[in-house]
């Protein structure tokens, strides 16, 4: 039996990395591929939708592309959200090394009654992709939705914002390029 409110999880595996010039989910960090961290924080998760190619690190989850791939997060989101059958989905980046389960919990509390609720970093922005959402919302917020950005989408749904301390290791702590992973090793 699970503690908490069911739910299910969406990782975003599936972009560019052109600052990053290589699979950057796949990237190691403290003996982990970046994915690995970020799965481990939704260990409670019903279902794990991963959306992107395929690696041979998450076995149990379900992978999905967008249509391109490459397209974005929005297009990405689409096809994730598809996948997922809980009334509340984790929406991540998959590159998020310091993100644990507490910090999920935090986020699922946090919503209330509100359609999500985001991580915010230390300067008050939003982290559109380190949140949790009312799957409904989503599919709702979605449909007939043009947009590229993320926050775009996301912004009107008004989402509790959830501050944390940030300490040395912030939750919401992305690696976009080689250096950011570095640094991020050297915190683990």
């Amino acid at each position: 039996m699970r503690a908490g409110p069911e739910f299910d999880a969406v990782l975003l595996a599936g972009g560019r990395a052109r600052r990053f010039g290589a699979d950057k989910p796949a990237a190691t960090v403290g003996g982990r591929a970046l994915i690995e961290w970020t799965a481990a924080a939704v260990a409670g998760a019903v279902r794990l939708v991963v959306v992107g190619p395929p690696r041979d690190v998450l076995p149990d989850a379900v992978v999905v592309r967008e249509d391109p791939p490459g397209a974005g997060p929005v297009p990405a989101l689409r096809a994730g959200l598809a996948r997922v059958r809980a009334p509340r989905v984790a929406l991540l980046a998959a590159d998020l090394p310091f993100l644990r389960p507490v910090h999920i919990a935090r986020l699922l509390d946090a919503m209330g009654e509100r359609p999500g609720a985001v991580l915010v970093d230390e300067a008050g922005r939003a982290q559109w992709l380190a949140g949790c959402w009312r799957t409904a919302a989503l599919r709702a917020a979605l449909d007939g939705h043009d947009g590229a950005a993320l926050r775009g989408l996301l912004g009107p749904l008004e989402p509790a914002p959830v501050a944390l301390p940030a300490g040395a290791r912030p939750p919401w702590y992305d690696c976009d390029t080689p250096e950011e992973l570095a640094a991020a090793g050297r915190l683990l």
